[in-house]
């Protein structure tokens, strides 16, 4: 069931059963203000600016229902269509520029049904490594039982996409920035490829979030978040969604029997947190430069990891391709698991904890909670270390986040400042 906003209702037989087309927005209007008013319809709603939340799982539809008048036209079940849920897939929609958008329970529960409806046994998955965990072990562990084959590529290979795609290949998995290291691939050069041999390819742009990258627009035929991280943002749902070519998101599970849609209080939640997506972005994006530059050259610091930290060429492609590069950091504390325990034990503001793309600052160790299904030789072959420390940066004052970072770095006691 697409989630496009459909035609017009006939007005002699419209209820508010039916769906309507949303709000129009004139053409000129920027992604900010798009973010406050897309995806609503007030006539419906009794003119309440804040669309409500359908909390029902069941609607009345007329007694002359048939099959023949199409699910498009009438809710019937909120499993396969909300008008909460649909509402807030439409503001995704148009974020990405998409045909089509769905939402999902989770953002495994969103990669999961990308995968699984675009690929058949006997097809090919190609995916660069560097995938956050549950995606690795998503491809490895589970499409090679329904025949589906799987290459994960190093970081040479990657850097070739031309040469790692084959006849056989149907689908192209890339996670740009990647989880944790924040490596960077070229979107419109994948997509090219994968488009040369018939293929797909399927952006997870989570850590980018769309105010910093829009890979539809480089090619992509899929672009998948994580809801529960940037465009949440708040740490208080978890969610995931689908935007692409209509041709790819229809075949996505329409009547959800996965069972793992977006519930309608996840999709009010969602669609509140995404008025304020520009502005949380841009402040994070500026906290996490602001970080990156005060570890530059810290003697407790082996190594940063950012969007084109990795070299001249992921240099170039950041440029070209982002918009901003994102409030992600990825530290490599020299010390190993030692520093890492003092460095968390001395933060006074960042907290401890997994997700990230919240308003609030948070730190996470990644052979402890992203990566922790991999065994110690594949962590290591990856660059993910006993001392990389995964920073997530909100929306505190920067000079804060410089302070409170730089000084768990140099192991002050806990309420003791240092001057910045």
């Amino acid at each position: 069931m697409s989630l496009v906003a459909s035609p017009p209702a006939d007005p002699a037989t419209a209820t508010s059963r039916r769906r309507r087309p949303f709000r129009a927005l004139p053409a000129w209007a920027s992604p900010a203000t798009r973010l406050v008013h897309a995806g609503q319809y007030p006539e419906l709603n009794a003119g309440s600016i804040v669309p409500p939340v359908y909390l029902t799982s069941t609607f009345r539809y007329p007694a002359a229902y048939s099959e023949a008048t199409g699910h498009g036209d009438v809710y019937l079940y909120s499993r396969e269509g909300n008008p909460t849920v649909e509402g807030t897939a439409e503001i995704v929609r148009d974020l990405e520029g998409g045909e089509a958008a769905r939402l999902f329970a989770s953002g495994m529960g969103a990669i999961t049904g990308a995968i699984l409806s675009n690929v058949r046994a006997g097809e090919e998955v190609v995916a660069p490594e560097g995938l956050y965990g549950g995606t690795t072990e998503l491809l490895r562990g589970w499409l090679p039982r329904f025949g589906v084959a799987v290459r994960l590529l190093g970081d040479a290979e990657a850097s070739e996409p031309e040469r790692a795609v084959s006849p056989r290949t149907r689908l192209v998995v890339l996670e740009t920035p990647t989880n944790p290291l924040l490596r960077i691939h070229d979107i419109r050069r994948w997509a090219e490829a994968a488009h040369r041999i018939g293929g797909l390819l399927l952006v997870d742009s989570t850590f980018a979030s769309p105010v910093n990258q829009r890979p539809l627009s480089m090619g992509a035929d899929l672009v998948v978040h994580s809801a529960t991280k940037y465009l949440g943002g708040h740490s208080d749902l978890i969610g995931g969604a689908v935007v692409g070519a209509s041709r790819c998101v229809d075949a996505i599970d329409p009547k959800h029997l996965l069972g793992a849609p977006m519930g309608p209080f996840e999709a009010f939640l969602l669609q509140r947190s995404l008025k304020t997506l520009e502005l949380r972005v841009h402040r994070q994006n500026q906290n996490a430069a602001a970080v990156l530059a005060a570890l530059r050259d810290h003697p407790a610091v082996e190594h940063l990891h950012y969007p084109g930290s990795h070299g001249s060429a992921e240099e170039a492609i950041a440029a070209r391709q982002m918009l901003g590069r994102g409030g992600m950091l990825g530290v490599t504390l020299r010390g190993g698991r030692t520093a890492v325990e003092r460095f968390l034990g001395a933060l006074q503001i960042v907290q401890v904890a997994s997700s990230l793309g919240g308003v609030e600052s948070l730190v996470s160790v990644p052979v402890d909670t992203s990566h922790r299904g991999f065994s110690p030789e594949e962590r290591a072959s990856r660059g993910i270390t006993e001392g990389l420390v995964r920073l997530s940066l909100g929306i505190e004052a920067p000079d804060d986040l410089v302070r409170d970072v730089r000084g768990a770095l140099e192991g002050r006691p806990a309420g003791v400042s240092a001057a910045l």
